[in-house]
């Protein structure tokens, strides 16, 4: 199959479709190209132009949230309420630290997808498939948006709804089979917790995200990164939101995840038991712009593989008739709602049908 790493430029009788389809039939991601050896990125996952990976801006620092005591000490509570609303109305990012999930739970989750991803490439095979119907519990690919995105990205997944009907244990790979399952539902406990304290920093009723469905649906997703030969050309994951109310991620020690705030990009450090939380364009849209869904990317990386487990509270590609548009609380003469009403699944189908185009979904939405 032709998967060389000639430029697009040189060659104009390039075929996309025809490499992306001969890339696909490998079903063995892009941890098959790089287990085969290759040592030039081939042109499918070539950017327009080069990624730059060593900006000499002074970096500013993601905030820290620390949940110690928040279900003891109201006081504590409402300065740990400010904090998220500070960091959602600005950011839109913040890492999380003492936030009830324990380091032995996290380290296996990142070894069982680990573990899934370094499986013998026959085995793995048998869940590799595009089928987003709902038929298969876990999906694994390489780019969701294969044949919709310009770009490929550098990047291997599974994806795997946990909620609202959580999948028979005969149903998710072995490698991470039981971890998947107990992760979930720590992942789930603690995402309960947040919304909560989101619900209080918009002046609403604790209970009022949950009540209108926001911890409905969960979806884990780990993601693979391989080792990357030439990391200027490629992308691991390009500028996107998440189609989620909130993302709960869990990264391991290589760190690549970059935030963009105040016109610059931000690296977003690993650190030792903390969980990344971000705000989604679900929450956007239904708190009307006052929480933000910021944009965000992982670069490519010569060391590697890079491990993320990122859980999307959402009931997605689960078909509702529920409508979510700007909650009525929130609204007012002098701030009208700026979207539309939409279901979940019509959200997700659009998103998915884009593609990470560096584009947001939400404009599509906007009244």
């Amino acid at each position: 199959m032709a998967l060389n790493g000639t430029s697009t430029s040189i060659q104009p009788d390039y075929d996309r479709k025809a490499e992306l389809t001969a890339f696909d039939e490998t079903k063995t991601g892009v941890k098959g190209l790089v287990d085969a050896g290759i040592t030039e990125v081939p042109r499918i996952f070539h950017l327009p132009s080069p990624e730059n990976l060593n900006s000499q801006q002074p970096e500013l620092t993601l905030p820290t949230i620390d949940l110690q005591g928040i279900n003891e000490d109201p006081i504590r509570r409402n300065e740990v309420i400010e904090q998220v609303k500070d960091a959602l109305e600005s950011w839109g990012f913040f890492q999380l630290v003492n936030h009830g999930i324990p380091i032995s739970v996290l380290e296996e989750m990142m070894k069982g997808v680990m573990d899934f991803y370094e499986q013998e490439s026959e085995v793995k095979k048998q869940w590799y498939t595009r089928d987003m119907s709902g038929k298969t519990r876990v999906i694994y690919n390489s780019n969701f948006d294969l044949y919709a995105a310009p770009v490929t990205n550098w990047r291997d997944t599974f994806y795997c709804t946990m909620a609202p009907n959580p999948p028979e244990p005969h149903e998710l790979p072995p490698p991470c089979r039981d971890i998947l399952l107990k992760y979930s539902e720590q992942v789930m406990k603690l995402g309960v917790s947040l919304l909560e304290l989101m619900a209080e920093a918009l002046g609403l009723n604790p209970n009022h995200l949950l009540d209108i469905g926001c911890a409905d649906g969960l979806a884990v997703l780990g993601h693979y990164y391989p080792t990357c030969p030439q990391p200027e050309l490629t992308i691991g994951t390009p500028t996107h939101t998440d189609n989620s109310f909130i993302t709960i991620l869990l990264q391991d020690h290589m760190g690549g995840l970059k935030v963009f705030y105040q016109n610059q990009w931000t690296h977003v450090p690993p650190i030792l038991g903390a969980v990344v939380v971000n705000a989604g364009d679900f929450l956007q849209l239904i708190t009307n712009d006052k929480f933000v869904s910021s944009q965000h990317k992982v670069v490519a990386n010569k060391v590697g593989p890079r491990v993320s487990i990122a859980s999307f509270f959402t009931t997605g590609n689960i078909q509702t008739e529920k409508v979510y548009g700007p909650i009525t609380e929130l609204l007012s003469n002098d701030n009208p709602a700026k979207y539309r009403g939409t279901t979940l699944k019509e959200y997700v189908d659009y998103y998915n049908a884009k593609g990470l185009d560096n584009t947001s979904a939400l404009l599509h939405f906007k009244i």
